[in-house]
């Protein structure tokens, strides 16, 4: 379905065509309607959809029809980065129809924060918006919502995963009665639909089935033990076609240590996580994104927050524990129409959940030969627990060290 055949007014028809957006994705074709028709609803839909712009092109072409200044939506979503990133994206697909937005967060400076509230006591048509700073607002200045007419979670069960539910219900609480409620979430586990029961109004359901990784990706899984693991990265990364790479690890100590040690290699490489300033950060992605830093390492926050196409590389540095966050995070690569590498470490202590995630997906991930040089790795046998024998060696050794002390005692 074409963008032209959704009927939205001549401004914002005029910013998709300089944005060369032209065919409808999926998710976008099934819900324009629906919300164009004032029904609350329920979206299953995964990151690098077009979800986005799902939600956010009926709303603006609702602004686009009756002009105010007044708030008109508010976009509920987990992290600053997403909040960032959703900004940008309206203040693109808004250009020529007059409509004023903007992100609150948290974690910059009082400047920022008068900014923000000089722009709501303003008007400002579309706040997008992180639970905590919203409630700031909300508690700390009389906010005029009179004029909502629609509230959107994106990315609920990351919301929920968060701890942000009772956050949210509050939230709500402030807005008018009369509203269209949209929720977004890339799973739709029951915890999700007893908290959409909560607080929409017979919601219509549209699910896009969870995807199966981009056939652009060429998948390929290692299997090393821990102490493997840094020495096949660097000589995976001395292969100059991975000229953009994004290397996930479970552990924002491991972020840390990782990039270290890229660094001292001489890699430009950055550590992406919360214990940075929110100006850290995000010069941190604007570097990345112009491809001055060729290697950003962080958490599972990037799978879902950043959008940037043209990475060439994704290596799951351990495997995620959620067979569904494996598909956000090689789905940083191959974006739009382009090819792409994931390369997955399979330790022997998380095979069962390699296992998971080979079921998910439908097919086993070609296992490839550690380099020449290499001691063998453990074997692929995700029934079975970890057969580690330095694992072994090391409880015996500290199971020794106990008895020793009980003895002298």
């Amino acid at each position: 379905m074409r963008f032209t055949e959704f009927g939205f007014v001549p401004e914002l028809e005029e910013g998709l065509e300089s944005m060369m957006f032209e065919e409808a994705t999926p998710i976008q074709e099934q819900t324009i309607p629906i919300i164009k028709k004032g029904s609350d609803m329920i979206a299953c839909a995964q990151t690098g959809t077009g979800k986005t712009a799902a939600y956010m092109l009926p709303i603006l072409d609702a602004v686009a029809r009756d002009a105010k200044e007044s708030i008109r939506a508010i976009i509920l979503v987990p992290t600053r980065e997403l909040a960032l990133q959703i900004d940008q994206q309206i203040m693109g697909m808004s250009y020529y129809t007059g409509a004023t937005s903007i992100s609150i967060y948290g974690g910059g400076d009082g400047m920022g924060y008068e900014q923000q509230k000089r722009a709501i006591r303003e008007g400002v048509n579309i706040i997008v918006a992180t639970p905590g700073r919203l409630i700031s607002h909300l508690t700390s200045m009389k906010v005029d919502l009179t004029h909502l007419t629609h509230f959107v979670l994106d990315e609920a069960d990351s919301m929920l995963d968060m701890g942000f539910q009772d956050d949210i219900l509050r939230i709500v609480s402030y807005l008018p009665k009369k509203k269209q409620m949209l929720l977004f979430s890339a799973t739709m586990p029951l915890k999700i639909r007893n908290f959409a029961r909560k607080i929409l109004y017979q919601p219509v359901e549209v699910n896009i089935a969870i995807s199966k990784p981009s056939e652009g990706i060429d998948q390929r899984a290692y299997l090393v033990y821990d102490k493997q693991k840094m020495d096949l990265l660097k000589i995976i990364l001395q292969d100059v076609n991975y000229v953009s790479v994004i290397i996930f690890a479970s552990q924002k100590t491991t972020v840390k240590l990782l990039a270290q040690e890229l660094q001292k290699q001489g890699i430009d490489a950055e550590g992406f996580h919360s214990d940075l300033e929110q100006a850290k950060r995000e010069d941190i992605v604007s570097r990345f994104r112009s491809r001055q830093v060729r290697v950003l390492v962080g958490t599972d926050v990037i799978s879902r927050g950043i959008d940037i196409v043209g990475i060439s590389l994704v290596v799951n540095y351990d495997v995620p524990p959620d067979p569904e966050d494996y598909v956000h995070r090689i789905g940083r690569t191959a974006r739009a129409a382009t090819t792409g590498t994931a390369i997955t470490f399979v330790n022997d202590k998380d095979q069962q959940r390699f296992s998971q995630i080979e079921n998910l997906i439908g097919y086993p991930v070609e296992q490839i030969a550690l380099p020449e040089g290499f001691e063998a790795g453990p074997e692929y046998n995700p029934a079975k627990k970890s057969n580690n024998p330095q694992n072994r060696r090391r409880f015996n050794k500290n199971k020794n060290k106990n008895y020793q002390k009980q003895k002298r005692a």
